[in-house]
């Protein structure tokens, strides 16, 4: 299947592995890679040594187009994008939108940058400063979301901007995939159904957590950071939102302790890093903490399987989805669902 997606990207099928901290990292990009959709490496939970050798893991286990995520607030945004540019990598995407000037570095090196966006005027902001594409998510998506769902905000985007939209929130099969061409998107973009793959590094008790979940179970919440978070209503998610801000101080401290072993920031570098987060945000300063250590939360579930301690990230579709297929399973069941619904829609006249 052709779409201005596959064009542009160089991949086979108009389907993309969305860069989930944690989660996306060389082995499920890699395997999404070659059964012919886009996967795109999370880097925002890698130094930058890490990603410079996860890329290249990620070139030794496939030969097909790959991206690499990045947060565009980063204060070492502009070294990632240097190991973008020096080791080939095809397309780059945003999980907030990047700087004009660091459109055009990738652009003028011949990388794809395709930012995340929630909101029609984003979409035209990234578009006028020569974004390539956009992946829009409505607020079914996992992670961070908006309130508007994709039915809506989808069309809009489409309408607004002339370079390719991808869709993202609530895409699980084929039927989504003719639903979000039939609304003029080059193709669709999946995190949970992806995270939930045999080729997901989560750890087996996580991914049966995600299976057991109803669509009830997933929640938005924003007792995590203070900002809309689409995940699993867990126990931290539970106990978070019955604590009162003392509790909840002490409980973000123990965790940011924990993220600053791991990640080798300071106690000064967390703080700006969650005051860059609350700024123009009503947050307490226990959110501020939990802003700037979320990536450990994330990490005690994606990584450690500790559901009790950490937050898992969801979208909506969690609720629907009852199996582990391989990647290249998955791409070829979501293709063979579009094209059977696309031979049985009736034809004009």
């Amino acid at each position: 299947m052709e779409t201005a997606l596959t064009q542009l990207t160089g991949v086979r099928y108009p389907i993309v592995q969305t860069g989930m901290g944690w989660v996306a990292g060389p082995r499920l990009v890699s395997a999404t890679a070659n059964a012919g959709a886009l996967g795109i490496l999370a880097s925002a939970t890698m130094t930058v040594e890490e990603l410079r050798a996860a890329v290249r893991e990620v070139r030794s286990r496939t030969d097909r187009p790959f991206g690499v995520n990045l947060r565009a607030d980063a204060g070492d945004a502009r070294e990632r994008v240097r190991i973008i540019i020096d080791e080939g990598v095809r397309v780059a995407s945003f999980a907030l939108a990047p700087s004009r000037d660091l459109i055009a570095e990738l652009k003028d090196a011949g990388v794809v940058v395709v930012p995340s966006i929630g909101a029609r005027r984003h979409a035209e902001k990234v578009a006028a400063w020569g974004a390539d594409a956009v992946i829009v998510q409505g607020g079914e998506g996992g992670g961070h979301t908006g309130d508007v769902a994709t039915t809506v905000l989808l069309p809009q985007v489409v309408d607004a901007v002339d370079i390719p939209v991808i869709a993202a929130g609530g895409f699980h099969d084929g039927r989504g995939l003719v639903a979000a061409l039939a609304y003029g998107a080059a193709g669709i973009a999946m995190g949970t159904r992806f995270l939930l793959t045999s080729d997901s590094t989560v750890p087996d008790a996580v991914k049966a957590r995600y299976l057991a979940a109803t669509v009830k179970d997933v929640t938005v919440t924003t007792a995590v950071d203070g900002l809309p978070h689409r995940m699993l209503r867990t126990e931290l998610v539970v106990a978070l939102e019955r604590a009162g801000r003392v509790r909840a101080l002490a409980q973000a401290v123990r965790r940011a302790a924990g993220f600053r072993a791991v990640s080798g920031l300071s106690w000064p570098a967390m703080v700006r890093d969650g005051l860059a987060m609350k700024h123009g945000k009503d947050l307490s300063w226990s959110q501020v903490l939990l802003a700037a250590n979320t990536p450990m939360l994330l990490r005690a579930s994606m990584v450690e399987g500790r559901t009790d301690l950490g937050v898992m990230a969801s979208g909506q579709v969690a609720g629907v989805i009852e199996d582990l297929p391989s990647c290249e399973d998955l791409v070829l069941r979501v293709m063979s669902e579009a094209e059977k619904v696309l031979r049985t829609l009736p034809t004009p006249g």
